[in-house]
């Protein structure tokens, strides 16, 4: 009896917060809700400042759409007069430094004129949640200034990255046997021999493959046990071996030019340059630019495919004829 008294007591209680979080919600022009939750004193944002902020999106029952603060990588901004009901420009310039708000903005304002969009947990009348935080407000000039000096230190960082290349791949096969270098650069090395035929330009390979940096972070499987191992298992995502059209431009050149050397069913370990790779461009978290890859690697089938036809040369005949007679050359008289 006292236990019902007291869920009774916490219901009612809970019940009383929200009404009271409701009735406290304001209204912009835009027909968007808002609650600032934790306001700080300062000076307000104004229009063309930068602001970097925290963002999470879930719905009404709390599931998580979004969230930079799960990321651990906040959002950057320049605050513009607002167009549209999401882009939550209104509701910036109401906030400090350090505020927090929460924001519902109607699904139906959202999805309006793209009814195909919506997701059916978003039913008529229902709001997407918005939860944000200010964590830097900038001028646009002191945001131009930093990301200058930001971009120069990348930059320097870079070459530092492409002059090095070189000679941490040579610290890395320094102590390997049996590595072979291409007159490209790829680096290769038979782990397993075979003597079943090699592919042709144009074949279908099925392969497995461990992909890792020098310093041997796995970035990419195609075998299940070894994203186990290394940490980087993504759920959902099917583990199983990789087809591709060699000498196609499917895969990075490395490839390409790797598995022509290989017989089926061998196995082998790629060091590739990043001029045969991703060269200066970075690649997800863990290739930066000018990052030699690592790949060991296991050819296990070729289907045949269209090869293509390269033309023979024709012999050029020698025209058959006679001869050209010499005419005699009369004496001269003395």
């Amino acid at each position: 009896m006292k236990f019902h008294f007291f869920l009774s007591g916490f219901l009612l209680l809970t019940f009383c917060g929200l009404v009271k979080a409701q009735s406290t919600l304001k209204t912009t022009a835009n027909g968007v809700r808002y609650q600032i939750v934790d306001a700080h004193p300062g000076d307000r944002i104004k229009l063309n400042d930068v602001i970097t902020f925290n963002l999470a999106i879930k719905t009404e029952r709390d599931s998580v759409l979004m969230s930079s603060f799960l990321r651990g990588k906040p959002f950057t901004a320049q605050v513009q007069p607002s167009k549209s009901v999401d882009d939550l420009m209104d509701i910036f310039t109401l906030l400090t430094l350090k505020d927090s708000v929460r924001i519902l903005v109607p699904a139906d304002s959202l999805f309006k004129g793209r009814e195909q969009d919506r997701p059916p947990f978003l039913t008529k009348g229902a709001s997407v949640v918005y939860l944000l935080k200010i964590e830097k407000i900038q001028s646009l000039e002191q945001a131009i200034t930093e990301k200058k000096a930001a971009d120069a230190k990348a930059l320097e960082a870079t070459e530092k990255l492409k002059t090095d290349e070189q000679a941490r791949i040579d610290r890395f096969i320094a102590n390997q046997p049996s590595i072979k270098t291409t007159a490209s650069g790829l680096h290769y090395q038979i782990i397993k021999p075979s003597v079943k035929p090699k592919p042709l330009p144009g074949d279908t390979l099925v392969v497995n493959y461990i992909g890792k940096t020098l310093e041997g972070k796995v970035f990419d499987t195609s075998l299940k046990e070894e994203a186990e191992k290394a940490g980087v298992l993504q759920p959902g995502r099917p583990y199983e071996p990789l087809q591709f059209v060699v000498k196609n431009g499917e895969v990075i050149q490395g490839w390409d030019e790797g598995f022509l050397l290989l017989n089926q069913g061998s196995k082998a370990r790629f060091i590739i340059p990043s001029k045969l790779a991703y060269g200066s461009n970075q690649s997800g978290p863990d290739i930066a630019p000018y990052s030699p890859l690592v790949f060991d690697v296991e050819l296990l089938n070729i289907k045949a495919g269209k090869h293509p036809v390269v033309p023979k040369k024709t012999p050029v005949k020698k025209a058959i004829g006679k001869k050209p007679v010499k005419k005699p050359v009369a004496a001269k008289k003395k």
